[in-house]
């Protein structure tokens, strides 16, 4: 460990128990994307308190705090604050029974399902630290609180209100995310990290008919399930077998009941690629198989297709996370890694991006290592450890905090000189 780390991370344990409280209010209270009033209010208070100079509301609910402490670089540190519509079954006894009332009226349940409590609140342990210490490191540190990272939208509404001229540009963008790894896990990964992410609705459409009749009909099932089928072989038999590409089918509706063919079927299916030549072509494949099958089952009318959503790839700068991932092996030893690409997206990168700074993006683990060390001897790791976005997912508070707090602050540090 450095002397400036050594300094600077000397009062985690004074500001340990606080942290451990607000992640357990966090974890009480989720709020949905874009509407994370008493989570942003949560975060703008604290870092007024410290001294920091806050802008809310950004794109709504957006936070950015900024600490200027003289001459050096500027790093900013993301954290994203919105939950997720599942009902949490992890028995804690801070678990959520928060019910909001979702886009179509009727009341869901919401739980912070992919730990973005544990983000929130390492940032502020982070942004405590640093402006404790200002004797021992320079530059300026800005920590920026995320809305609707779950949707897709947060970081674009953040840049389309303003964020770049509200804000001094970063030198680098720093952020991290809670996996299903053991508690004290730090792991890097230089290039590609989290895929990109398209998900698109697919609309075919046929002759409705009576279902003893058929006939008489052009059926829009039949259709969906030959493009269903079709698809799985966009991987299989278009792609090498060291391509990183996932094509699935995550719903299919149509109909009102056995005996009617109905009039049309609506597909959702999601992409997840790594670089834009294989996404490119995935989404060509896509397209080319949907209206040749319904050209082959003589539709009547051209099949839609609609892009419901879509995140980049989260590509690290090759330096920036060189410097990071020597500073995480030097403080954190054995525990410090090179993690393995991931399947999930993310919208973070849009920020770098619009300021034109580098970026670098890693994993921490959150599950009890006891209970990961047990799944893996047994070779049930898939069966047996809660993954994000599952209703059983919930990161150990110890040591996971701590390492958050830390990894952010050792990786800040990595830049702001003493």
């Amino acid at each position: 460990m450095t002397d400036r780390n050594r300094a600077v991370l000397s009062g985690l344990a004074g500001i340990r128990s606080d942290l451990e409280d607000l992640y357990r209010d966090l974890h009480r209270h989720p709020e949905l994307g874009l509407r994370e009033h008493r989570t942003a209010k949560k975060v703008s208070d604290a870092l007024r308190d410290l001294g920091y100079e806050v802008t809310g509301g950004i794109g709504g609910t957006g936070v950015i705090g900024v600490l200027a402490n003289g001459d050096g670089p500027t790093v900013m540190a993301r954290a994203d604050m919105d939950a997720l519509p599942v009902r949490e079954q992890t028995g804690l006894p801070y678990a959520s029974t928060v019910n909001l009332t979702g886009p179509d009226g009727a009341e869901q349940p919401v739980m912070h399902a992919c730990g973005h409590d544990v983000h929130v609140t390492s940032l502020i342990g982070s942004a405590r630290l640093m402006a404790q210490t200002e004797d021992a490191w320079r530059g300026t540190f800005v920590a920026l609180f995320q809305p609707s990272e779950e949707n897709g939208d947060g970081a674009r509404v953040m840049i389309d209100d303003g964020l770049t001229a509200r804000v001094p540009r970063p030198d680098v963008v720093l952020a991290q995310h809670v996996l299903p790894y053991p508690a004290g896990y730090v792991g890097t990964r230089p290039g590609p990290f989290l895929s990109a992410a398209d998900s698109l609705r697919i609309t075919v459409h046929g002759r409705g008919a009576h279902g003893s009749m058929p006939q008489a009909a052009v059926d829009p099932v039949v259709m969906a399930a030959m493009i269903v089928v079709r698809l799985q072989t966009i991987v299989s038999r278009e792609f090498a077998v060291t391509a990183a590409a996932v094509v699935t089918v995550g719903s299919i509706h149509a109909g009102t009941g056995p005996n009617v063919i109905p009039d049309s079927a609506v597909i959702d299916l999601n992409v997840r690629t790594y670089d834009d030549a294989t996404r490119n072509q995935v989404l060509k494949a896509i397209e080319r198989i949907v209206r040749a099958e319904s050209e082959a089952s003589a539709s009547p009318k051209a099949p839609e297709i609609e892009r419901t959503a879509a995140f980049p790839p989260t590509i690290n700068d090759e330096e920036a996370t060189r410097r990071v991932a020597d500073a995480f092996a030097a403080h954190f030893g054995a525990d410090a890694h090179t993690i393995d690409l991931q399947t999930a997206s993310e919208d973070m990168s849009e920020i770098p991006k619009a300021f034109g700074a580098p970026f670098t993006y890693w994993g921490i683990g959150g599950i009890d290592a006891g209970l990961y060390a047990e799944a893996a001897r047994k070779g049930t790791v898939a069966q047996d450890v809660p993954v994000n976005h599952s209703p059983a997912f919930a990161p150990v508070v110890q040591p996971t905090l701590d390492t958050g707090v830390s990894v952010m602050t050792v990786a800040a540090l990595a830049w702001l000189s003493g």
